[in-house]
């Protein structure tokens, strides 16, 4: 008798396998929902790439006009670029999202056009990008398309197969993300931060590598993670 597929309450979701390439378990995974802050990952590695991690960032009033969940940062504070990376990975922190992209970008809107870059070289087909930080948002493109910031569970998966395999940078990833408490303070030392890594699998589970999670209205719960087990690394984005 043939195993029975899982039941899987996630409207998508893949469970692929890097090595062969094979994918194990499908579900939509070629459908375009609102990823939430599991866009933080790609917002994590273009810091990694382009950015020095002892930069002093500032806070602008868009970063600090950014909704929970945040930091809570005030305009014209600054932060190291490898704190604010914590903050963001750990805690998921909106406010140091738009700092790291304003500081990697210059822009928040020239910041998405790098992740579109990369979401592209990367052979994602099915993603776009418009904040750093997940939050649900739509816009015009140049082209006058409508577009909203959305991804698939399967160019998720590319992504993640990007952050911690082929990326120059995916050791410094590893070691953001599989932190569990990380505390700094702004460059003047008075304010506090204080974060926690709210990815659970990586104590509940033997083999978890790293892993990202998300909520918002639109998206409902998301995750991207990887798993590796007998030598076999899988990735699970739903």
């Amino acid at each position: 008798m043939a195993p029975q597929a899982p039941q899987v309450a996630a409207e998508t979701a893949i469970l692929w396998m890097q090595r062969q390439g094979e994918i194990l378990y499908a579900k939509g995974i070629d459908e375009k929902r609102y990823p939430a802050s599991t866009t933080k990952i790609m917002t994590c590695i273009l810091a990694l790439e382009m950015g020095d991690l002892d930069d002093l960032v500032t806070a602008s009033s868009c970063a600090a006009s950014q909704p929970k969940v945040h930091m809570g940062v005030k305009k014209g504070e600054k932060y190291l670029l490898k704190d604010l990376l914590y903050g963001l990975m750990l805690e998921s922190y909106n406010d140091a999202a738009v700092m790291i992209a304003e500081h990697i970008g210059g822009t928040g809107k020239d910041f998405a056009r790098l992740m579109n870059k990369k979401a592209e070289d990367l052979g994602c087909r099915d993603t776009w990008f418009i904040t750093p930080n997940g939050l649900d948002a739509k816009e015009t493109d140049e082209t006058g398309k409508e577009r909203i910031h959305s991804t698939t569970a399967e160019d998720l998966a590319r992504i993640m197969v990007y952050c911690i395999q082929q990326s120059p940078k995916k050791e410094e990833f590893l070691k953001i993300t599989q932190t569990q408490d990380r505390t700094f303070y702004d460059s003047e030392n008075k304010h506090q931060i204080q974060c926690r890594n709210h990815n659970a699998f990586l104590t509940m589970m033997d083999g978890a590598l790293t892993g990202k999670t998300g909520f918002t209205g639109g998206a409902g719960y998301s995750y991207v993670g990887a798993l590796k087990k007998d030598g076999k690394l899988l990735l699970l984005p739903y």
